[in-house]
C-alpha cells in the first residue's frame, strides 16, 4: 500500500510540477493536471506525435518512455547540461519545478524537431563543401556531447538497462552447489524469468548495481537496509505447479553468519560444532537482511499450499498418494567391496562425476547416483555391496528444530505436514507451535509468545491462527545432498523470484579448465 501511496503523491506532483511548467508555454496550464491530457501535451512540446503517450501504458516499457520524456522536456527548455538530464532521471517533478520557477529559463522549442533541423543544417553544409559554415556549425553544435559525457552516459545507460532487466525481468544464476543434481548440475548456467509469479518490486533501493547482497573480494553487504520500500507485487502471469523447480529467497537467511564461503542461518550457526563458524559466533558477526537480499536457492516445488505431505523411506507423498520421481533423482549410497576397486573413468562414463565419488581408507565408498546409475554399477561390480546411506540428520536438525515433540522426524522419513494456504486456519498447542513459529513471528509479522503452556499472538491467548499468504515446500531432486524444506521449514510466496527457463552455459564441476558440457547448452532448466 505505501508504494501505491508513494506513486499517487509523486503523480499528483508531477501534474503539478507541468501546470507551473506549462504557463512557460502556449499550452493552458490546466492541461498539466488533467489525467492522460498532460501527457499529449507534454509529446507535443517535445515534439513527438501525441501518439507516442500511448506506450506510457505498457508496464516496464513506460519506465523507459517515461524517462526518456522527461529528459527532452527540460531539454526544450534549453537545459542540455548532464546534471539537468540527471535529475530528471532521477525525479522529474523536481526536475519540472527547478525549471518552472527559474526566471532565466524559457521555453525555446521542441527539442527533437530542433535537434533534427540542427543536424540536417550541418549535412547540408558538408554535402555542399562549405567547409566554413561546416565548421562553424560543428564547433557552436548545442546538442554536441563532450567524448566524456559520451562514455558517461553509455555506461550509466547500459549500467541501469542490465539492472533494471535482472531487478524485474530475467536475471542469470549459477548452480553452485549439488542440491539439484543430477537434473541441474552444478556449474549451470540459467536465465530465471522473474515475471512468471509476478514481478515483484524491489524492498531495498540504496544498493550497488548488479550485486545481489556481498561485494566480491570485501565480503561487505552490498545495500543499505534503509530506506526501504513495502513489499509489492504485479500480478503474476502463471501458477507454481507441483514439480516445478523454483527460485526464492532463503527464508532461514533473514539473521546469518557468514564463514567457509556460504551463509548458516542464526540456527544453524548455534547448534554447528565448526570451529570458524563457532568463531562468527563468539564475535557477534550477525548479519540481518530483508527478503530480497537473502540468498538465492533452487528446488523443486513437492508441495503446494493446503497440501499434506508425508515421507516414507525416501518416497514423497502429496495427500496420502506416492508422487512421481524427477528422472535424475539422486541418493547418496555406501559401496562396501575392498579399496581400489572403483575405475573412475567408467563411473564417469555413467554419468558419475568425479566429485560424486568418494573413497573412503575402511574399503568403502560414497557415490551420488540415480536409480538408473545404482543399477549400472551394480551390474558393473556385482560382488560390491550398494545400500542407501542411512539418514543420519535428526531432531534438532530437522524442520521443526524440536525433538521434544518431532524427535522421529529424518530427511527420509518425514511428516506428515500440512503446507499452510492463505485464508487456512489451523489449531496451534505448545506442541505443535515449532510448526508454525516461524510463519507468525517472522513472515507475517506478528508478536508469538509461549508460556505457562499458553499461547499468545500479538498478546492475546490464542488457541488457532489463519495463514495470510501461500506457503510452499521445496526439496532438491539430490535427496540426500540439499538443505531445503526439511532443514529449514516453508517458503512464503513473498520469498519468490521466479521459474528457470533454460541452461545458457555449463561448465565441468563449476571449472572452465575441465571443460564445457556442451549438449546441456540451450536445454529446459525444468527437466523432471
Amino acid at each position: 500500500m505505501s508504494i501505491l501511496i508513494f506513486l499517487l503523491l509523486s503523480y499528483v506532483l508531477l501534474s503539478i510540477s507541468l501546470f507551473y511548467l506549462f504557463k512557460k508555454t502556449d499550452v493552458a496550464p490546466v492541461k498539466g493536471l488533467i489525467p492522460g491530457v498532460n501527457f499529449i501535451e507534454w509529446c507535443k512540446l517535445i515534439g513527438r506525435k501525441p501518439i507516442h503517450a500511448l506506450w506510457l501504458l505498457f508496464p516496464i516499457v513506460n519506465i523507459f518512455i517515461f524517462t526518456a520524456m522527461a529528459v527532452d522536456l527540460v531539454r526544450s527548455f534549453g537545459k542540455l547540461g548532464f546534471l539537468d538530464s540527471a535529475l530528471a532521471v532521477i525525479y522529474a517533478p523536481a526536475a519540472f519545478l527547478k525549471t518552472a520557477f527559474n526566471d532565466k529559463d524559457k521555453y525555446v522549442g521542441q527539442t527533437l524537431l530542433l535537434e533534427k533541423e540542427y543536424a540536417e543544417k550541418m549535412a547540408s553544409a558538408k554535402s555542399e563543401g562549405n567547409d566554413y559554415e561546416y565548421k562553424k556549425l560543428v564547433a557552436n553544435n548545442p546538442y554536441q556531447k563532450n567524448q566524456g559525457r559520451e562514455w558517461v552516459e553509455s555506461i550509466v545507460f547500459a549500467v541501469f538497462a542490465a539492472a533494471f532487466i535482472r531487478m524485474f525481468l530475467i536475471e542469470a544464476y549459477i548452480i553452485p552447489t549439488p542440491s539439484m543434481e543430477g537434473s541441474l548440475l552444478v556449474g549451470d548456467f540459467l536465465f530465471v524469468s522473474k515475471a512468471s509469479y509476478g514481478i515483484r518490486t524491489p524492498q531495498t533501493i540504496a544498493m550497488f548495481p548488479l550485486l545481489h547482497n556481498t561485494i566480491p573480494g570485501l565480503g561487505t553487504e552490498s545495500y543499505l537496509e534503509k530506506p526501504s520500500l513495502p513489499y509489492f507485487r504485479l500480478p503474476k502471469w502463471g501458477e507454481v505447479e507441483l514439480n516445478d523447480p523454483i527460485v526464492f529467497n532463503w527464508p532461514a537467511g533473514d539473521s546469518i553468519y557468514l564463514a567457509s564461503g556460504r551463509s548458516w542461518s542464526a540456527y544453524q550457526a548455534s547448534i554447528s560444532n565448526d570451529p570458524a563458524l563457532r568463531q562468527q559466533v563468539e564475535r557477534g558477526n550477525l548479519r540481518t537482511r530483508p527478503v530480497d537480499k537473502r540468498d538465492h536457492y533452487i528446488k523443486r516445488c513437492l508441495a503446494l499450499p493446503g497440501d499434506s505431505l508425508q515421507i516414507i523411506n525416501r518416497q514423497v507423498h502429496i495427500n496420502g498418494v506416492a508422487i512421481a520421481n524427477p528422472t535424475e533423482m539422486q541418493f547418496t549410497y555406501l559401496v562396501e567391496g575392498g579399496v581400489g576397486i572403483l575405475d573412475h573413468r567408467k563411473l564417469n562414463d555413467l554419468g558419475i562425476e568425479s566429485d560424486e565419488i568418494t573413497e573412503l581408507k575402511s574399503g568403502m565408498a560414497v557415490l551420488t547416483m540415480n536409480n538408473k546409475q545404482a543399477k549400472d554399477v551394480a551390474e558393473m561390480y556385482p560382488s560390491l555391496s550398494i545400500v542407501h546411506m542411512p539418514a543420519r540428520e535428526t531432531g534438532a536438525r530437522i524442520f521443526p528444530n524440536d525433538p521434544k515433540n518431532f524427535n522421529t522426524w529424518t530427511i527420509d522419513d518425514f511428516g506428515p505436514i500440512y503446507i499452510p494456504k492463505a485464508g487456512e486456519t489451523v489449531v496451534i498447542t505448545p506442541n505443535n507451535i515449532a510448526l508454525y513459529k516461524r510463519i507468525i513471528g517472522t513472515y507475517e509479522n506478528h508478536e508469538l509468545e509461549v508460556k505457562n503452556g499458553r499461547i499468545f499472538i500479538d498478546g492475546v491467548q490464542s488457541t488457532s491462527y489463519t495463514f495470510e499468504q501461500d506457503y510452499f515446500w521445496a526439496m532438491g531432486d539430490n535427496r540426500h545432498q540439499s538443505e531445503d524444506s526439511r532443514f529449514w521449514g516453508f517458503v512464503p510466496f513473498d520469498h519468490m523470484v521466479g521459474k528457470p527457463l533454460f541452461i545458457w552455459m555449463s561448465i565441468k564441476e563449476n571449472s572452465l579448465s575441465k571443460g564445457i558440457r556442451w549438449n546441456r547448452l540451450f536445454s529446459s532448466a525444468n527437466k523432471f
